[in-house]
């Protein structure tokens, strides 16, 4: 219980910009269910009261009676639409803040930490489990203040007619929403949290399914895929079955709990009514103010009983926000580069504490203004240059430092705006082509946008479609080529305009007039910027740098003469 609470109560902590919002939406509930009593009781004195003159013969004042049960049904009304419209702005709100908040937690820790996590994994945190902790706000902070809220009013009130009404009513108030939440609590906490691991789960599957729908067809897996989502669908829907019956057992408790408080309070009234304590007309008044107070405490048994699930999303979320910072961040202002030279010494790097070396003892100089190619077989470390450089990753020992400081004293966003990139995974986004161009400079105006893609030799092409720059290129850039893909990449990286140009593989999938129409714009763009290439691209080399760099098991081989 006190891992719950702790839980819950940083997740008030996260909603704090809008407790406001959150306080609003319980008042406005808490004044909805006070008038909803109101009218009850109300009716039902003046139901009793009418029926007594007519059987004594005598006149009574109904006009007040008639305007009260108006009123507080005006108030009702009006009251759930007002509920209803702030509690949700209220959740989206929340909601809204809880993603941000969230994607800002994580994104010192890409790519380094997330490349760990499966990709539908992540969208689950994102989008399944942060949707599953409105109930957190909706169906548990604010019905349990308004439940506390109502509760002690009703039993302030009720004392001012019976204390022995009172104690009925306040004992199965609180039997109804303690002890039968508490008891919802227990039995929902397993299949709550069965069911946000079995949905995380499943969204994994099918998003695998999905994406490698092709290979698995080929390789005759579609089966085998097909029968895992099914499996963990039915293990969804078992999870589901078991709180829904739970919460069904929970919500008859509820009610049983209102109809014995209802029943023990009008047994009491008639004794009282004998005894000449209570008027006859506050017997179903009394009765029907007491049964209205139990709607104060009917949400939180299926709150309770959703605990383990809420409390389950929030831990997987919190989990990978408190996930550490892979690489070290400084606690002073990033110093002003003296220029834009870079030099490595004796670095080391792997991607996991117990893996190979990526980078063993590797000694690199690139001053200022020069353009080096970095060339090696398949792993030999020339991609890790590039993640070093970007603090993608952390290096273990040696040194590295950029226009005379040490890397780390650099913030890694103050690190990359110095920097163009060109990668081997650059991602397109699920927009149009200006919105993905933008994505380096999102004040660049229409000119240069058109001078980016010119350079990237993609200009011609876009202009050809129907749409221009507002065609979409559909997810990761499905809607074009690997090539065209490529050269949206490079024009980003054009646009953006550094005085150091990182490119890893930049005509990768290009046929040879667009690759050497692209190393001609490049090289232009190359001139008076520090560059570091890696290729095995040799018209790349020629092109684009002064002098070769041979990498081999994470260390600098040979330093050939510079490239004629």
């Amino acid at each position: 219980m006190n891992g719950e609470l702790r839980v819950l109560m940083r997740l008030l902590r996260v909603f704090r910009p809008y407790r406001a919002w959150m306080a609003l939406g319980a008042a406005i509930a808490t004044a909805t269910l006070l008038a909803n009593i109101g009218l009850m009781a109300v009716a039902g004195w003046f139901i009793a009261s009418m029926a007594l003159a007519g059987a004594a013969g005598v006149l009574m004042n109904y006009f007040l009676p008639a305007a009260l049960i108006r009123l507080f049904a005006i108030l009702r009304t009006g009251g759930r639409y007002a509920e209803r419209l702030v509690t949700h702005e209220a959740t989206f709100r929340l909601l809204a803040e809880l993603r941000v908040w969230f994607f800002r937690s994580i994104e010192p820790l890409a790519p380094a930490i997330l490349a760990r996590h499966r990709s539908g994994d992540l969208v689950t945190r994102v989008q399944a489990d942060i949707d599953t902790l409105q109930n957190a706000y909706l169906r548990l902070f604010s019905p349990a203040a308004v439940a506390a809220t109502g509760a002690a009013v009703v039993t302030a009130v009720l004392c001012t007619y019976s204390v022995a009404i009172a104690a009925i009513a306040l004992a199965l108030l609180l039997a109804a929403g303690i002890a039968v939440p508490l008891a919802a609590r227990s039995a929902g906490r397993e299949p709550g949290v069965a069911l946000v691991e079995t949905r995380a789960a499943l969204r994994v599957a099918v998003l695998d399914a999905v994406q490698g729908m092709a290979d698995l067809a080929v390789y005759g897996g579609s089966a085998r895929a097909a029968a895992r989502v099914a499996k963990l669908t039915r293990r969804a829907l078992d999870a589901q079955r078991r709180l829904a019956r739970q919460s069904a057992r929970s919500e008859a408790a509820a009610a049983m709990c209102a109809s014995l408080a209802m029943w023990g309070t009008a047994l009491v009234a008639i004794a009282l009514v004998g005894r000449g304590e209570l008027d006859p007309a506050e017997v179903p008044m009394l009765a029907l103010a007491v049964l209205a107070s139990f709607e104060a405490v009917g949400p939180l048994p299926a709150a309770f009983h959703r605990l383990g699930e809420t409390v389950a999303a929030a831990r997987r979320i919190f989990a990978l926000a408190d996930a550490p910072s892979p690489i070290e961040l400084p606690s002073t202002p990033s110093p002003k580069p003296r220029d834009f030279g870079f030099a490595m010494r004796g670095v080391r790097m792997r991607y996991d504490p117990d893996g190979p070396w990526a980078l063993d003892g590797i000694d690199l100089e690139v001053a200022n203004g020069t353009r080096v190619g970095i060339i090696g077989p398949s792993g030999a470390g020339k991609s890790s240059l590039v993640n070093v450089l970007l603090r993608f990753h952390e290096f273990e020992s040696g040194q590295v430092r950029l226009g005379g400081h040490d890397l780390r004293r650099y913030a890694p966003s103050e690190l990359r705006r110095m920097m163009c990139v060109v990668s081997q995974d650059t991602y397109l986004f699920n927009a149009t082509i200006l919105d993905n161009l933008r994505l380096a400079d999102p004040d660049a105006d229409e000119a240069a946008v058109v001078r980016a893609a010119q350079g990237a030799q993609i200009h011609d092409f876009v202009a050809s479609l129907p749409q221009g720059y507002a065609t979409w290129v559909g997810e990761t850039g499905v809607r074009l080529s690997a090539g065209q893909a490529r050269r949206v990449a490079v024009a980003r990286a054009l646009l953006r305009d550094a005085p150091i140009l990182l490119l890893d593989e930049p005509t990768e999938s290009l046929d040879a007039p667009t690759a050497q129409a692209m190393l001609e714009s490049l090289s232009a763009l190359a001139r008076n910027r520090t560059v570091l290439l890696v290729t095995h691209d040799l018209a790349a080399l020629r092109a684009l740098v002064d002098e070769v760099v041979l990498i081999e098991g994470g260390r600098v081989a040979t330093r050939p003469l510079p490239v004629g």
